[in-house]
């Protein structure tokens, strides 16, 4: 779990722009005049803004969600803003508070834990007659018996279940701990911002439901911070196709490219090659060879130096050193090329894998019967004196790169010379940083 997506920071930058907003909502909101139409915008806003990002990029369940959350908004804006008015809830209030405290965690565990498969429209299509057929068949029951109902969400005790924990009902109570577990193992088991985002949402919808008619303001501000996690995980996640590579999950090339655009005017870029792969790809496999090219970009993720890793394609890599002249990250640069060399890698016997997925991650971790090989790698390097621009500072780290492989492999060459780059002390790189 060292690794684990839920432990690095970055995961959770979608929490920023949706507490800001929300603490600044309800900061600027007064109580008093939570029922008028004009807070009922930037809810609505969010809502059309998430909805058409997740058309774009098929996040078919973040649609479902942030219409939930929207209706339930609405429902709810409606009785705080009737209560506002007459100092008085009327007499189907009681019932649609508890359906929609009953409805929304069930909505979220249907929609959080359905996976989006097939086309965009037949998914839609398909979880909004779901969803609106159960909803439809519960409002008809309540509308004809709304007392029964009303009893059965609200009134409807367990003795074994304890009380005072919660303020909403037993039952949408029981719902929101179950959809809560649901979605929490999802976000465990596959960590994307999207699933934190929906059960963190669902807790603020939580927090929200009890307080609405005792703090009015925070109705709007606990809604739009339940959309705004949904809408800034997706844009996140956006971010993170565009510009991380999928397999090995260091910036892409896209991210390399905007990254040079950057650089000032001493910079060092050295690319990296991993020694013989089409070779290994042919003799171990495709799914062998991805777990070296991962193997490899976490070694690069580690250099030193002030160095930055990018997978610039296939098996090759790209470091980048800004404000550092090629001198200077010598040690940075064969410090990680003697880390690859020195880790080895047991190849997974994938013929005597256990088909059943549950037995295979059980073996995970014991060890294997498979080949242990190792990874080598050669770098060029080149620095801004090589080139006009960054564009040419890579073909001469490229053609560093080539005079490395034939001069044996597993070695860094530096552009302009023959002989492998000698390794200085700390003292000295700093002191070439310097000039």
């Amino acid at each position: 779990m060292r690794n684990h997506l839920l432990r690095q920071p970055g995961h959770y930058l979608f929490l920023l722009p949706a507490m800001l907003v929300g603490l600044g909502l309800w900061w600027a909101t007064p109580a008093d005049e939570v029922g008028s139409p004009v807070h009922r915008i930037l809810p609505l806003v969010l809502t059309c803004l998430g909805i058409g990002l997740g058309l774009i990029y098929n996040r078919v369940r973040a649609v479902c969600l942030l219409l939930a959350i929207a209706l339930a908004f609405a429902m709810l804006h409606g009785l705080v803003g009737s209560f506002l008015n007459t100092g008085a809830v009327t007499a189907l209030t009681p019932l649609l508070f508890h359906s929609v405290s009953l409805w929304l965690p069930l909505l979220f565990a249907l929609h959080g834990l359905w996976p989006e498969r097939g086309r965009l429209r037949q998914d839609l299509l398909l979880r909004g007659v779901v969803s609106g057929a159960a909803v439809g068949v519960f409002a008809l029951l309540a509308a004809q018996g709304p007392q029964g109902m009303h009893d059965l969400l609200s009134d409807h005790h367990w003795a074994w279940l304890p009380t005072g924990w919660s303020r909403l009902a037993q039952l949408p109570t029981l719902v929101f701990v179950a959809a809560l577990v649901g979605l929490g193992v999802q976000a465990l088991r596959q960590p994307r911002p999207l699933h934190t985002a929906m059960l963190i949402a669902l807790l603020v919808v939580w927090a929200m439901l009890p307080r609405v008619f005792l703090s009015p303001a925070l109705l709007p501000a606990l809604a739009s911070t339940a959309l705004l996690l949904i809408v800034s995980a997706m844009l996140q996640e956006s971010f993170h196709m565009a510009y991380r590579d999928e397999l090995t999950g260091l910036p892409g090339r896209r991210a390399l490219n905007e990254c040079l655009q950057r650089v000032g005017a001493t910079y060092t870029i050295a690319m990296v090659d991993v020694d013989h792969f089409k070779r290994f790809n042919d003799t171990h496999g495709h799914d062998n060879g991805d777990d070296v090219l991962k193997l490899v970009a976490t070694r690069l993720a580690e250099v030193g130096g002030g160095g930055r890793a990018f997978r610039y394609g296939g098996e090759e890599f790209a470091l980048v050193f800004l404000d550092r002249p090629a001198p200077a990250c010598v040690e940075a640069v064969e410090a990680v090329r003697a880390t690859v060399e020195a880790t080895r890698l047991q190849l997974r016997d994938r013929a005597a894998r256990a088909q059943d997925d549950a037995v295979g991650r059980l073996q995970r971790g014991r060890g294997g019967g498979g080949t242990v090989v190792q990874v080598t790698v050669s770098i060029g390097m080149a620095d801004h004196r090589a080139g006009d621009d960054a564009q040419a500072v890579i073909k001469a780290a490229d053609q560093a790169l080539y005079a490395a492989k034939d001069a044996g492999r597993n070695c860094v060459r530096a552009h302009g010379q023959q002989r492998p780059v000698a390794v200085r002390s700390r003292e000295a790189a700093q002191g070439s940083a310097s000039r």
